[in-house]
């Protein structure tokens, strides 16, 4: 009994990555993103198992037919590349899991972007083959530029801002620098997006959006995490 109990504990704990195999996965999902730019279809039929289900960054869910459908060349005045890295696989038995930051490169009419996405795969060895079956991307955020702003407005957002009896925002400024503070906390550095629009490095998912009165006066802001409001009144 004790023997099939330690048999049946190393069917399910994760076997380590074999360098064979997690290289060879990884040339399979480079060789799908070096498909997506021309469109090509053919690697993408090749490798997605006909069960396979995706979501993308969007939220969307995609089974086959609707993946490979979603495989078409980038427009005209586009190009663009996509190198997997951080790369890392992980075991159980011919099953696994992968997962990577693909690092996109675009050119779009002669301006550089560049994007970061987070992508979690899982695959299955069946006669011999390893076939993709699970696909999750989210797009991994990165702090806007920042912009120069005159220093009448910097100083026009220096106050303190509630959201709740026990919750406060202040703003100080610091030379050309502006600093908040949760609840007279530690300071830390906040930059402008745009004029009344700020953002603190490091959190990109968030900004503080400054609202004016008729007269242009600060009267608060709204901290926006995705499309979640949380208020601040200025005191």
């Amino acid at each position: 009994m004790r023997n099939f109990a330690l048999a049946v504990l190393a069917l399910l704990a994760p076997v380590a990555a074999r360098a064979d195999d997690g290289d060879l996965l990884k040339a399979k999902m480079q060789t799908l993103m070096d498909a997506v730019a021309p469109g090509d279809k053919t690697p993408w039929e090749a490798i997605l198992d006909s069960r396979f289900v995706a979501t993308d960054e969007n939220g969307e869910v995609s089974n086959y037919d609707q993946e490979i459908a979603g495989i078409t060349p980038l427009p005209k005045g586009s190009s663009g590349t996509i190198a997997v890295t951080d790369w890392t696989a992980r075991f159980f038995g011919d099953a696994a899991v992968t997962t990577e930051v693909d690092d996109e490169h675009e050119d779009f009419h002669g301006q550089k972007l560049h994007a970061l996405y987070r992508a979690t795969a899982t695959w299955i060895k069946e006669a011999g083959d390893w076939k993709l079956v699970g696909l999750q991307t989210m797009a991994l955020r990165q702090d806007p530029p920042s912009a120069a702003l005159p220093d009448t407005m910097l100083q026009s957002y220096v106050g303190r801002y509630r959201a709740g009896p026990d919750y406060t925002y202040t703003i100080i400024k610091n030379g050309d620098r502006l600093y908040g503070m949760t609840n007279d906390g530690k300071p830390s550095e906040i930059k402008a997006e745009l004029a009344d629009v700020l953002f603190a490095p490091g959190q990109p998912r968030t900004r503080k959006i400054f609202q004016r009165d008729a007269d242009g006066r600060i009267t608060g802001f709204v901290s926006r995490r995705e499309e979640r409001d949380v208020v601040f009144k200025r005191e």
